[in-house]
């Protein structure tokens, strides 16, 4: 008997609303076309209200998909309706990563990897950091503290101009994490060894306060999750100030990686042709 993927390609998707901007399509096929499989991954613009009708064809075989990504505004439902979420997505309540394993629906999130994997590559040696520092404490900020917790950095400053919110991360991930105000900034970048944005302060031309980071440790990263543009207002200032910056392209780029895995059974590689490929794009747009 012929295996099924021969005779039908596997097919994985992103879904969001809106998704039509999402550069994960150009990501996976970039590594089926590199690595010769014979699969697809495709946009598909789900409603929220559409969203449960969705994952419902997924889990009965329906939709022909395998698995597949999943953006904002959809992240939390997917989560909920999974059969099998893992540990990581249990607690952020979340998740961006489906696959189908003997007709069960599993669930993880993969946020906080391409963060971690996308620091490894481009500044080894970061989680000697005691201390981090993480501006704004939105959605995209929880797998990063999470993330960073689970690497063994020892204090976890979250700022954010909503006090109430930033303690809702620290009561989530426990008493490594502190929430502050904004105000707080000068006095807790002091010996600082990681500085992180997850806001979006500086994209596509928005401007961004001035910062100083002097009082950060010698040799402190700072890394920014918005990659458009790639050098963003705050990566200029660091590196004006004489620090390591690390930009947020290769987080898209990584957190892909385990997903493409569970559904075409080969683990991709992040290198310099993926990148080229994904910033001839941006520079297209």
């Amino acid at each position: 008997m012929h295996d099924s993927r021969e005779t039908f390609p596997r097919r994985a998707f992103v879904t969001g609303y809106p998704v039509k901007h999402s550069r994960s399509p150009l990501i996976h096929r970039h590594w089926l076309e590199k690595l010769g499989l014979a699969g697809n991954y495709t946009r598909q613009e789900v409603e929220p209200t559409e969203f449960a009708g969705f994952i419902s064809r997924l889990k009965s075989g329906e939709s022909g998909f395998i698995g597949g990504n999943v953006t904002i505004p959809h992240k939390e439902l997917a989560f909920e309706l999974a059969d099998r979420p893992d540990a990581l997505s249990e607690e952020l309540g979340a998740a961006n990563t489906l696959w189908l394993d003997e007709g069960e629906l599993h669930a993880t999130n993969t946020d906080g990897y391409g963060f971690l994997a996308n620091l490894d590559a481009l500044a080894p040696g970061w989680d000697r950091a005691d201390r981090a520092v993480v501006l704004g404490a939105g959605g995209a900020s929880r797998a990063i503290i999470q993330a960073v917790r689970d690497r063994g950095v020892g204090e976890i400053h979250v700022l954010n101009r909503t006090v109430p919110r930033a303690r809702e991360l620290a009561d989530r991930f426990g008493p490594r994490v502190h929430a502050h105000a904004m105000d707080a900034l000068a006095e807790v970048l002091s010996g600082a060894g990681l500085f992180i944005n997850t806001t979006s302060l500086g994209m596509e031309g928005e401007p961004a306060p001035d910062f100083d980071f002097s009082p950060l440790a010698p040799g402190a990263v700072v890394t920014d999750i918005v990659y458009v543009p790639l050098v963003t207002p705050i990566l200029h200032q660091a590196q004006e100030q004489g620090f390591a910056t690390v930009d947020g392209l290769g987080m898209l780029l990584h957190q892909a990686v385990p997903g493409f895995e569970k559904w075409f059974g080969v683990r991709p590689q992040v290198d310099a042709a993926l990148r080229a490929v994904v910033l001839a794009d941006m520079d297209a747009h």
